[in-house]
This record gives structure tokens, sequence and C-alpha cells, in this order.
């Protein structure tokens, strides 16, 4: 317990505050961003409500993948700049929340529009031949069934987020992963490393149940 000394400690919990600070800004901002932009991958794409190809092949090939591509440490050393245009800092935890939302936007608007894909086209069918217009189509029918999917994948991105966070610690992000670095790595101090691992570890397992279990409670197929 020598390792663990009041400094320390104080340092621990504002760690996992800043991760969480992270977390919840940049998941929140994906969450609303890469939804919307689910949605158009999959209404404007091949057999969607309103295919136009020009506007899937830019919001797919070019936004989407190519963004996705990039490996995070790299656009997140990459983004430095812009964040500190965007915030006014390139330093802590909200700076890092610019580079998190980026990288993690496009990973989620594909899940998005994968558990669009997986609706049934008949009950699609039914709503338009109903008189549903499209975007009532979308509202009422389309994202309605795929909401499991669709928590499923926020589940994931959440997930994704704080293993993100920890990579963002390295570069002025703060953070766990700038306490494992700091007082676990460059001072040898493995208890501090093993105990922000069991850290990340907990919010991991805890958001991943938290999604099940809404996931589940909101499946009526």
């Amino acid at each position: 317990m020598d390792f663990f000394t009041p400094t320390v400690l104080k340092a621990m919990g504002t760690a996992t505050v800043e991760t969480l600070q992270m977390v919840v800004i940049s998941g929140i901002i994906t969450v609303v961003i890469g939804l919307i932009l689910g949605i158009l991958l999959h209404v404007t794409g091949k057999g969607g409500l309103t295919p136009v190809r020009w506007f899937n092949v830019i919001l797919s090939a070019i936004i989407v993948n190519i963004t996705r591509s990039i490996p995070f440490a790299i656009l997140m050393v990459a983004l430095i700049p812009f964040s500190a245009l965007v915030v006014g800092t390139s330093l802590g935890p909200i700076a890092a929340s610019v580079s998190l939302t980026i990288g993690t936007i496009p990973f989620f608007a594909r899940l998005v529009e994968t558990a669009l894909r997986d609706v049934s086209a008949g009950k699609v069918d039914a709503a338009l031949v109903m008189g549903s217009t499209k975007m009532q189509t979308i509202r009422k029918v389309l994202v309605p069934e795929a909401m499991p999917g669709i928590i499923a994948a926020v589940t994931t991105t959440v997930v994704t987020l704080i293993g993100y966070s920890a990579m963002a610690g390295l570069v002025g992000g703060g953070g766990l992963g700038r306490m494992a670095y700091t007082y676990g790595y460059t001072r040898y101090n493995m208890p501090i490393m093993i105990t922000t691992i069991i850290i990340i570890v907990v919010l991991v397992q805890l958001v991943q149940i938290v999604g099940d279990i809404i996931a589940r409670k909101i499946d009526h197929r």
C-alpha cells in the first residue's frame, strides 16, 4: 500500500473522472451524429427508401471508410491542431473528446447501418403501402424495429471509447491512460498499473451489462 499515497489516490480519482468525462462527451455526440449518418447510409444506399448513389458514395466510401481506415493513434495525433482550434486547447479531456468523437462516429454509423439493414423489408413496405411518408417510415418503423441492434451498437461504441480514451491519455488527454503511463510505466509502479487496468475493466463490464439489459428489454421480436 506504500505505492498508494494520498497524492496517488487523489490522482487516481481525478483520472477516473477525466476518463468518464471523455467517454460521456464523445459518446453523446457520437450517438447523435452517428445515428443520423447511419440512417443516411442505409436510406440512400442500394435498396434504401431513397437511393442516391453519388451521395451514398461520398458518405460511405469517402467519409466513413477513409476515416475508419486510419489507426486511431495516428488520427488522434493528426487532430491535435483541430482540437486546439475547436476547444481552444490541445490538452485535457475536453480536447481529447474531439478526436474521440471523430474517430468513433464512422464506426458507430456503420453499426447503425447494419442494424437498420436487418429490419424486415416487409415491415417497411407495409408502412409505405398504408400511406406513411418516408420520414414517418424511418421514425415509426425503421428505427424502432432496429432499436435492439442500435442499443447493442451504442454499447459496443462506448466500450471502444473507453479503450480509445486510454490511448488519448498518452498525448495529453488525461484520464486513466495518462495515470497508467505517468505513475505506472515511467515509475515502474506495477500496482498502480494493475489498478488502472482493473478500473477500466470494471467500466467496460458495467457498460456491457447495462447495454445488454436495455437491449433485451426493448427487443420484442
